[in-house]
């Protein structure tokens, strides 16, 4: 490893350990949304967002999430089994690594930025909270239109606070997250709308069952 390459590993480690404290303030996906899109963003704590928000996308994303490590190796495993076995693909990523994802790197990438993907995920997961990580992911991840942060989603497709969110609304919000680009909140399409419904459904059992605890509880 050279010198610069030293630095800028050890750089961008103490940024993330910083993160576990201070808002993050901008990302590489932010700066390389499509020209002439207005960049849409405003950090709020975890306090000031619906708990149907958060436990809505633990259903959608990573219903293990207060199990972990930052990988999930059995939703890994069952990942590899659906796309060898030809059913629809699937990622197999954790909420943790979806946030490590947006804080530190880029979309697409290839096998080589899934390696530094799970790096990080493992590292924040070492030295951030559960609930921070999901402060976090939800402060910028990207709902499409340069909307990036539950408080901008929430803002721009309902008129209202993501601390207002309702049960329904926080699902629908939950059901675009793997495509936010494609998929619309408003008007939803059929395919959003029953997801939605689903998730719905499953926020419940989040909820019920404990599995918001480390975010929640």
């Amino acid at each position: 490893m050279t010198i610069g390459a030293g630095v800028l590993f050890l750089a961008v480690h103490a940024l993330g350990f910083a993160y576990a404290i201070i808002p993050v303030q901008g990302t590489l996906n932010m700066m390389m949304r499509p020209d002439g899109t207005t960049l849409r963003y405003k950090w709020v704590p975890l306090e000031q967002m619906s708990p149907h928000l958060v436990r809505a996308v633990i259903a959608a994303e990573d219903s293990r999430f207060c199990e972990h490590g930052g990988i999930d190796l059995d939703a890994l495993e069952e990942a590899i089994e659906d796309n060898q076995a030809g059913g629809r693909l699937r990622g197999g990523s954790t909420l943790t690594q979806q946030t490590a994802k947006n804080v530190f790197l880029w979309n697409g990438g290839g096998y080589a930025r899934k390696a530094v993907e799970a790096w990080f995920a493992l590292y924040i997961d070492s030295v951030w909270t559960k609930r921070r990580t999901m402060e976090v992911y939800l402060n910028i991840a990207e709902w499409g239109d340069g909307i990036f942060g539950a408080e901008a989603a929430a803002q721009a497709r309902f008129g209202k606070s993501a601390s207002d969110l309702s049960r329904d609304e926080a699902a629908l919000l939950a059901a675009v997250l793997p495509s936010p680009n494609k998929w619309r909140v408003n008007p939803p399409g059929s395919y959003v709308r029953g997801r939605a419904n689903t998730l719905t459904q499953r926020a419940r059992v989040v909820g019920n069952e404990g599995l918001d605890r480390c975010v929640l509880r």
